[in-house]
């Protein structure tokens, strides 16, 4: 059986088996680190009568439950935390991958000191805890601290629009840990994530290849360069769509796949 046939056979209730959707979690399908909406749950349900639908976020697991639910294996077809190092197909775990497994203890622990050493030395108007986030694929680094309150998380936003703390923390980075092979990516409103190369939001897309469809599509609202939907909204295999909000996804679903 062919890759295409298979899909064609796995997906046969909708309306274009061959054509996925795929979604970035904040800023697209939720307010930043808030849960999704009635209004984007309603159009998710009516995309999958038509099209395959998943959603790719830099979050671990549990944080994507929290904010677009606990049935969240069942709303989408394709679940990939981040960027696609825990992968969920039809609620089914796929093989997965450990970032201090590909970069080795001791220069994961030099890293890591370097971080917290430049935050003890950050001058800014608040901070919290939780500096430093674990994750399977990659670590979070969180100058204000990922504890912040939401208001804090809205005023350190701000902060850093006009005082570039987040960008500032990425240049040094990469300065000092440029034979790493390390990507640094910001994104959503008080953080940035660190993986090795290639393992961006087109990871996910290795668990895709062989499934047969024509048509990737993603929509994400940090495209910019330097942003953590960069990479996949500009790959030549992903039909990329940049959005500015939840309400802007919406927008742009219905015009392009629900009112044909």
């Amino acid at each position: 059986m062919t890759a295409a046939t298979a899909t064609a056979t796995d997906w046969a209730d909708r309306a274009r088996p061959d054509i996925i959707v795929l979604f970035d979690v904040d800023g697209t399908l939720t307010p930043s680190r808030k849960s999704v909406t009635p209004q984007v749950l309603d159009m998710l349900q009516a995309l999958r009568k038509k099209v395959v639908v998943g959603f790719v976020g830099g979050s671990d697991f549990p944080k994507q439950l929290e904010q677009l639910g606990d049935d969240v294996l069942d709303r989408f077809d394709y679940c990939f935390s981040e960027n696609g190092l825990t992968a969920y197909r039809r609620g089914i775990k796929l093989a997965s991958q450990s970032f201090i497994g590909h970069l080795g203890e001791e220069r994961y622990k030099r890293l890591v000191n370097f971080c917290l050493r430049y935050i003890a030395d950050l001058d800014i108007p608040v901070k919290r805890g939780t500096f430093i986030e674990f994750r399977n694929g990659m670590v979070n680094v969180c100058p204000v601290g990922r504890n912040c309150s939401q208001q804090e998380r809205d005023q350190f936003e701000i902060y850093d629009k006009e005082h570039h703390v987040r960008q500032t923390f990425v240049d040094a980075l990469r300065k000092e840990f440029g034979d790493y092979g390390l990507t640094f990516a910001i994104g959503g409103q008080i953080s940035f994530d660190v993986f090795p190369n290639g393992w961006d939001k087109t990871y996910c897309l290795r668990h895709l290849q062989d499934q047969g469809f024509k048509e990737i599509h993603f929509f994400g609202d940090r495209t910019m360069k330097g942003g953590n939907d960069h990479e996949i909204y500009t790959h030549p295999q992903v039909i990329g769509h940049a959005v500015t909000s939840p309400a802007d996804t919406i927008e742009q679903v219905n015009e392009l796949f629900l009112k044909q």
